[in-house]
């Protein structure tokens, strides 16, 4: 795990002198400024600390370490640049309250495959308390919302923009389907005699009657293929369709995820490829659900165990025949939903909770489900129908409109990042 944990901004006392009755202690190094910035300082050791880091991390790399001059000067830069942000954060009243950063931290330690215990115990392994984690993982988090506010909402894409990347050769390729592939390839040498190209031919066809009866493609990869991924079962990665010979790369785009190719001749023998999933580009059919619901909240007035209750009862008033769009009216909570009879209308599934998202993919259209919980209350559901949509055009607008955000992003942060450093007052004393 790697983790960055510059301390910018923590104070230090190291320059106490400790005095016991008449006994004077070991005098220790002052800490001193090495630079104002507006209304704060940066300290030595702190710029020593981040600059030690910084070793560390290019010596892992192998590679060459500058001058430490030259690189004191840039670690000095990037927490001159940091401190304006947090300071702008501040001015701003960006707080970072301990319950969401308690919830970053987990999922921080989540995304390393450890609990909260393990990451605390693999910080203390690296010299770090989990302390001095806390502190820049909220300082990092108020950088990131700073940039938000002040970066993000500078960026204009228009609908033109989209359109024209999308008519763009470099939109096509960056947005178009990419393909999980693995191969086969039984070799010919150069210059094959007819004899040797059809022996080739004929061991080709006899693997793919073998994988057609339901042998192992990695298996017979490993054993019979010449390619040089052949030890990695034949696995090609990710390759779009372009970076493919003649004739796979019109014919890719036809195959399912499972679906393998006949043996075709190819520059260096006879291939058989094997499509193990795609991605991007192509046709995107998404499922949406009409549904409708009658949500009872537990209150200050209302427990959660009689808020289960009264759903059983309207529950039972559905069965026996009342209208749930007056049900709903009366006695739904949902704002969203309850002044149209509890319609949610046509809904993508992944914009509910799981809670809901079950309970409605276990319910045939036309049907009541019974009450359920979720973190909202208790429900009551009818699916009425099910529809598959081609959202292709609109995945891929939504594509385009985040690399061209991306790419404005990355220009815009760069000059705003000048120019806050441009207004600020700072003064270096290193």
């Amino acid at each position: 795990m790697k983790t960055k944990l510059s301390d910018c901004l923590r104070p230090l006392l190291l320059g106490a002198l400790l005095f016991t009755g008449t006994v004077t202690a070991d005098v220790r190094p002052l800490d001193r400024v090495v630079a104002i910035v507006d209304n704060d300082v940066i300290m030595h050791s702190q710029l020593q600390q981040r600059l030690n880091e910084v070793q560390q991390t290019i010596a892992k790399r192998g590679a060459a370490l500058p001058p430490e001059h030259v690189l004191s000067q840039q670690v000095l830069e990037r927490l001159i640049i940091e401190n304006i942000q947090l300071q702008i954060g501040e001015r701003s009243g960006i707080r970072i309250g301990d319950e969401e950063l308690n919830g970053a931290m987990a999922s921080i330690a989540q995304r390393n495959g450890m609990s909260l215990a393990q990451f605390q115990a693999a910080l203390a392994r690296d010299g770090l308390s989990y302390e001095e984690a806390r502190d820049q993982v909220r300082r990092e988090m108020i950088i990131s919302r700073v940039r938000q506010r002040r970066v993000a909402e500078r960026i204009q894409v228009t609908d033109q923009e989209v359109q024209n990347f999308l008519a763009s050769d470099l939109g096509k390729l960056q947005l178009s389907e990419e393909f999980h592939l693995a191969n086969i390839l039984i070799p010919l040498p150069d210059g094959s005699s007819s004899e040797t190209i059809q022996a080739a031919e004929r061991q080709a066809r006899e693997v793919h009657r073998q994988l057609r009866q339901g042998a192992d493609f990695a298996q017979l990869a490993i054993t019979r293929s010449a390619s040089e991924t052949a030890l990695e079962g034949g696995d090609m990665g990710w390759r779009k369709a372009a970076q493919l010979p003649a004739p796979f790369d019109s014919m890719i785009s036809s195959l399912r995820p499972g679906d393998i190719t006949e043996p075709l001749r190819a520059p260096g023998g006879f291939i058989i490829l094997k499509l193990l999933d795609k991605r991007g580009g192509g046709t995107l059919v998404r499922e949406e659900v009409h549904v409708r619901h009658i949500l009872i909240k537990p209150s200050e007035i209302r427990s959660l165990d009689e808020s289960r209750r009264l759903a059983e009862r309207l529950h039972q008033r559905l069965q026996a025949g009342e209208d749930f769009a007056t049900l709903a009216k009366r006695f739904s909570e949902d704002p969203g939903s309850a002044l149209n009879g509890g319609d949610l209308n046509w809904i993508d599934p992944n914009a509910l909770v799981p809670e809901f998202r079950a309970v409605m993919a276990n319910t045939p259209a036309g049907q009541l489900s019974k009450p359920f919980q979720s973190p909202f209350g208790w429900h009551v559901l009818e699916v009425l129908g099910r529809r598959a949509t081609d959202s292709s055009a609109q995945f891929r607008e939504q594509q385009a409109l985040t690399a061209l955000r991306n790419r404005k992003y990355d220009e815009e942060l760069q000059t705003w990042l000048r120019q806050i450093r441009d207004e600020a007052y700072v003064e270096v004393k290193l």
